[in-house]
């Protein structure tokens, strides 16, 4: 959705307002440590975690750091655990949440810490990820899927890679690979980290299907409400639209890497269905 200047202006008034409002609620009136609870919010670039955090920060009872927020994060990769530790003790909301993207890998670690903790990990059709992540990071895109798959490497794309998955990848990439095959790969193999963890039989996690969630925001939020045991809030489905779904052409993936990516997409789909 596209805003004029005014209406952008009275946007980010009103949620400065309201995160004000909310700040100041919870320091007078903060919730017992032994009462507050923390969310994670999962996925693969592109795949709508933006719009996740977004949702959670409608809410009056959410304390919410985006991976823009450079008390949580430097350069989008989370900080050292005792910052993160020293602002989950100064929140007195009831939720605290946070992005965790270039974290997926230690998500296990990240929940058993923070515990009691929750994960939330949104899923997109790896068609309308691959144009997404085209249009906002192509630039080196293939080399750093290339690096991402050697062994040892300090590429953070390829942190926890399983043996299984590098060799599953390997004959699939190389440096003259398609920029759309190297979206794509990415969103695979960052994706199978979700079954690699278990999470698919882990009460505390909650898959969400992007595309539920903006063709039917009302059910999705207060499926994601109920998960979470807090109340549902009308605010919070506000601004949600289903345009984004097929907004570009179907990319051209090599048939190896379409069958890999569809694989992996029915393996959610019962998970993440209605």
């Amino acid at each position: 959705m596209n805003r004029s200047p005014w209406q952008e202006l009275v946007r980010r008034g009103s949620r400065a307002l309201f995160l004000g409002a909310k700040r100041t609620r919870w320091a007078l009136a903060p919730v017992p440590p032994a009462r507050r609870r923390r969310v994670l919010v999962a996925g693969v670039q592109r795949s709508g975690t933006n719009m996740l955090m977004d949702i959670l920060e409608k809410h009056w009872e959410v304390d919410a750091y985006h991976e823009r927020d450079p008390r949580a994060f430097d350069n989008y990769a989370m900080r050292d655990w005792p910052v993160i530790e020293r602002l989950m003790a100064r929140s007195g909301h009831p939720v605290f949440a946070i992005k965790s993207l270039f974290e997926l890998q230690i998500l296990p670690e990240l929940m058993t810490r923070m515990a009691p903790a929750r994960t939330l990990w949104i899923v997109r059709h790896h068609h309308d990820t691959v144009n997404s992540t085209l249009k906002s990071f192509s630039r080196n895109l293939v080399p750093r899927i290339n690096r991402a798959l050697k062994p040892g490497t300090d590429e953070w794309l390829g942190g926890g890679m399983s043996p299984t998955t590098r060799e599953r990848l390997a004959p699939l990439v190389h440096p003259e690979m398609k920029p759309a095959d190297a979206a794509a790969i990415q969103w695979y193999f960052r994706n199978i980290l979700f079954f690699e963890h278990g999470f698919d039989r882990n009460a505390a996690v909650l898959p969400i299907g992007y595309e539920h969630l903006v063709t039917d925001p009302e059910t999705q939020i207060r499926r994601l409400c109920d998960f979470l045991e807090i109340p549902y809030q009308p605010r919070m489905s506000r601004g949600i639209y289903a345009s984004s779904i097929g907004k570009r052409r179907k990319p051209v993936l090599s048939p190896e890497v379409e069958s890999l990516c569809e694989e992996l997409a029915g393996r959610f789909a019962p998970l993440v269905a209605p």
